[in-house]
Order: structure tokens, then sequence, then C-alpha cells
């Protein structure tokens, strides 16, 4: 087994998962396949959708299929090429409380019937438990994952070391730290789905990253029951690898329509909003009017058309650096996602930490949402902590952003600079021109080129939350350097006055000179003569 990160983004990932059966790409989604009851065969799955993994339950294989499936061994079982992934019955432990199967029989019984990744019969923690009861699961949990080594006989199959805690976020943070130190290929957080279901994203967050910042970065991340496409994207962004999911069946078998962004019962819909082999034959009121096995299938089969289309548009978000803006657009789709999209603020630093430096592509700034993203936050911390102003500098100029960028080139403010220039000569090193910006807040003349500071977009008006932000990097900008002066260029948009105010405040807090100058009535000379008051000029 092995596993190589091709392209990153924020804590998403393209990698190639190599397994005995076949090279898994990631993100992916397994559907699962109950042997039973199949809308979809499981040839279909890599014939029609390109699907080249799925995850089947081996406690139910073993119960209705027994000795056939030790015989045959699970690709030929389920008649599927592809890579095949086994879980071990704990959901049904946390539907029914118990199986009929000890943890080692269940190991056995999956190494006989030869899957490519197979996963240890775990306790699954489930949903509004208490403390003491959610840390007997994880305890138990890693007593059957470090059993697990004592009593497996192959080596080419890929374990899965499930992640307990549920709710409670330092004993998902302790089963993912203990869990890390047994030599697992791949993880997988349980319990997610009662989460899932009530909509309490902003908590799935919390148990992701509660995992996530506790686990090897270089270990596959596998998210149990998680897979309506209108949420993957948060997952992926999240850093979750795998993902697995009946919801295509179970919904087909309701007579619910997935979308990208939502979900809708077939009888509710006049038209399809897809474009995929069932949507382009067929209207809503031809599948109700078809038999209900026919009806089933053909909704299961679009189910999994729109899932594997956000996959991939997930996948070119991240090769193109846009996986943020793919999440934000994703997250207005309800108030639910907006929610946990915006507790991402509470992981700034992890994510600025892991997230990639440069991008082949510009950025999108439409709020203050966006504030959270890795390149604000590495702005903001490289401006603090790396960042000195020019030795002989005496005096600040600041001046606002421009719609053209680079702001240095902007018809606005060339004939300034290049007058201050001319006028001072080499007084002018003792004037450091800035810019105020949004959403990075200050913009040094001599960084302005560097990416991101000039490949970005952003759209204004700027609201309150982003306003205040550039106001607060300016004044702390301010207060933490040694400028004698301060002359600010004031934009005429509610947002300058408040950068004006802010700037204004920390000046008198150190008792410098500060002129702020009306942007309507600006001239060159103007400027000048005003930079020319500084002491020493």
């Amino acid at each position: 087994m092995s596993f190589e990160v091709r392209e990153k983004d924020l804590l998403g990932r393209i990698g190639r998962l190599e397994t005995k059966g076949g090279r898994v790409e990631t993100p992916a989604l397994l559907p699962v396949i109950n042997p039973r009851i199949q809308l979809v065969k499981p040839k279909d799955f890599l014939d029609t959708f390109g699907c080249k993994a799925l995850i089947t339950n081996a406690y139910i294989i073993q119960k209705q299929h027994g000795s056939e499936a030790i015989e045959k061994g699970i690709h030929r079982l389920l008649d599927y090429d592809g890579v095949v992934m086994t879980d071990s019955g704990a959901y049904q432990i946390l539907l029914y409380g118990d199986v009929q199967v000890d943890a080692e029989e269940i190991v056995r019984f999956q190494e006989q019937i030869n899957p490519d990744i197979a996963t240890i019969l775990d306790i699954p923690t489930g949903w509004k438990v208490s403390r003491e009861y959610a840390n007997r699961t994880v305890e138990e949990t890693l007593r059957r994952a470090q059993r697990l080594w004592k009593i497996k006989t192959r080596s080419d199959i890929i374990w899965v070391g499930p992640i307990q805690g549920g709710q409670h976020l330092d004993l998902i943070a302790k089963s993912a730290r203990k869990m890390s130190k047994l030599p697992f290929n791949v993880h997988a957080l349980g319990s997610p789905t009662p989460v899932m279901e009530q909509y309490f994203f902003d908590l799935l967050v919390d148990m992701i990253m509660a995992a996530k910042m506790n686990l090897p970065l270089d270990r596959p991340l596998h998210l149990f029951g998680a897979g309506h496409p209108f949420m993957l994207s948060l997952a992926v962004a999240l850093g979750c690898d795998l993902f697995d999911s009946a919801a295509y069946a179970l919904f087909a078998r309701d007579s619910r329509y997935m979308t990208e962004n939502g979900t809708a019962r077939l009888n509710e819909l006049e038209y399809f909003p897809c474009s995929c082999a069932v949507c382009a034959k067929n209207s809503p009121m031809d599948l109700l009017e078809k038999p209900e096995e026919e009806r089933q299938k053909l909704l299961a089969e679009h189910n999994l058309f729109v899932s594997f289309a956000e996959v991939r548009l997930i996948k070119q978000a991240i090769l193109e650096g846009r996986l943020w803006e793919h999440l934000e657009m994703k997250a207005h789709a309800h108030p639910a996602l907006l929610q946990a999209l915006k507790r991402l603020r509470k992981y700034e630093h992890y994510l600025e930490e892991n997230s990639p430096v440069t991008k082949s592509k510009g950025l999108f700034f439409f709020d203050s949402v966006g504030l959270s993203r890795p390149e604000v936050v590495r702005h903001r911390k490289r401006l603090a902590e790396r960042y000195s102003a020019p030795e002989k500098a005496e005096t600040l100029f600041l001046l606002p952003q421009t719609s053209s960028k680079p702001f240095h080139n902007a018809l606005e403010w060339r004939g300034i600079l290049s007058k201050i220039r001319e006028n001072l000569g080499e007084r002018s090193t003792r004037v450091h021109v800035c810019f105020y910006s949004a959403p990075f807040g200050v913009v040094p003349l001599e960084l302005d080129e560097v990416y991101p500071l000039s490949q970005h977009e952003v759209a204004v008006p700027l609201d309150k939350e982003t306003t205040d932000y550039v106001a607060s990097q300016v004044s702390s900008y301010v207060e933490r350097t040694s400028y004698e002066k301060v002359v600010l260029l004031e934009d005429r948009t509610i947002w300058g006055r408040t950068v004006t105010s802010a700037c204004k405040r920390v000046c008198k807090m150190k008792n410098i000179r500060f002129l702020n100058l009306p942007h309507q009535d600006i001239s060159d000379s103007l400027v000048t003569e005003r930079l020319l008051e500084t002491p020493g000029l």
C-alpha cells in the first residue's frame, strides 16, 4: 500500500491510494453495496460510472453468504473488478446494539473473502451518550485495534483504524493520537451519521478537525456514512479523502431525487435540473409513471451521476486552487452549511499552515467569511512576524485600494507616486508607501506584486465585518511600527472613513502626527506639500 498526494488545496488533496486490487484516486466516494438488494449492479459501477472502488458489509456477507463468499472471494461474489472495501458490522452495532460475531472472527472472515481494504470491528460511540460510555467505546476500539496485529495473517490487505469519541472532541483527539501510533494505512472517523442527519455540520467540522489534527497527514482519512454531494466539499476541505454512503439507493427507494445542493421528492418536481443520462430522457412525470422497480433503479442511477459529478468538481477546484470558492458557493445552499463554513475560523491557523503558499489562479473574495481563508491569515501573520518597514522611513503614506492591480501601477496613483520621487529626490526614501485594501489589510508597495496581493478580485461594497477587519489591520500595523507621521488618503466610501478613524486613534495613542487627505480634493502638489511637512524633510 502507498498513498501519494499529487495536488493540495486547504486540507483537501488529490491522492493515489495503491491497493493490491488497483489504484484509487482520492477524494473518492465508495457506494455501499448490499448483495441482496442491488438497484445498481456492482459491475455497472465500473462500466457506467467509472467507479473504481465500492464498500460492502462483511458482517452481512458472512450471515447471508458465508461459505459461498469464502469460496468465491468478495470480488467474484459481487462480480466487480475494482477495489472492494469491507466494513465490519459496526454500523449494525449502532443500529441494533450488538452483532452476533466477535472482533477476531470478523477479522479472519475478511481475510478469507479477500477484500482490498478491511475494517476492524470497532465499537461506535453513537450520539447523545455519556462521556463515560464514549470513553469505553474509545478504549475498547483501541484494544481491538492493538489485538489486530497479533491475529491477522495477511499483509496484502489495507486495514482501517477507526476513530471514535462521538461529540466528545477531546475523546476523538485521544482516540486519534493513540490509533495513530499503530501501523494502520487508513483511518476512519466513526459515528458522524447522526450528526449529519440532523444537519449539525458545525459540530461535524469540530469532529473531523479533532481527528485530523491528531493523525499523521500521510494517512488517508475516511468519513463513514458521508455521501451526499452537497456536503462533500466541506469534508474534503477538512482533509477527508474517502467517503461511503448508501444514500443513492435509500433515497431512490423513497422516491427522493438528489441535487448538488440538496434533495427533493420526485412528486414535487416539474423539471429535472440535471442533464445526466436519466434526466435527459425522462421528466419527473415519466419516472412517476414507471413501475416501482424501474423508477427506483433510474433514480439510483441519477443519484450516482450527481454524486460522482460533485467529486469531479471538487477535484478540479483543488487543481485550480479554488476549493475555498467552491466551498463558499456550496455553503450558501443551506444555513447549516454556511454556519459550518464560519466555524473554520476556529481552525484558521491550522488550515494556513497546511495549505499551499502559491496557486495557479487568483482568488475571489466575496465577503467576511473569506477572512478565514489561508491566504488572508498567512498575510496577516507574516506581516506581523516577518516584515519590517524600510529603515529610513519616517512617514507612512497610506493609499486606498484600486480596482486595477498591482495598486502602484493604477492610473489613480501613478502620477502621485511619480511626483513624490520627483519632488523629494533622495528624501523620498523617508516616505514609505503602503496601500490599505480588502481582504489583506496593509499592502506595502514593495510587496504589491507578491502573490496573492495583486492576484485577487473583491466584491464591493465591503460588508461591515470586512471593513472592521481592514481597519484593525491598519491600526495594528501603525501601532507596531515606528513612523513619526502618518498621511492617509481617505477613500470616499464608508469603509475608508472607518479606516481613517482607526488610524487616527492609534496615532493619537502613540502621540505621532496624523494627516488625513480627502480623496475628492487630492492633487499631486497637495500630497507632496503634506509629505514635505514631515520632520527632517
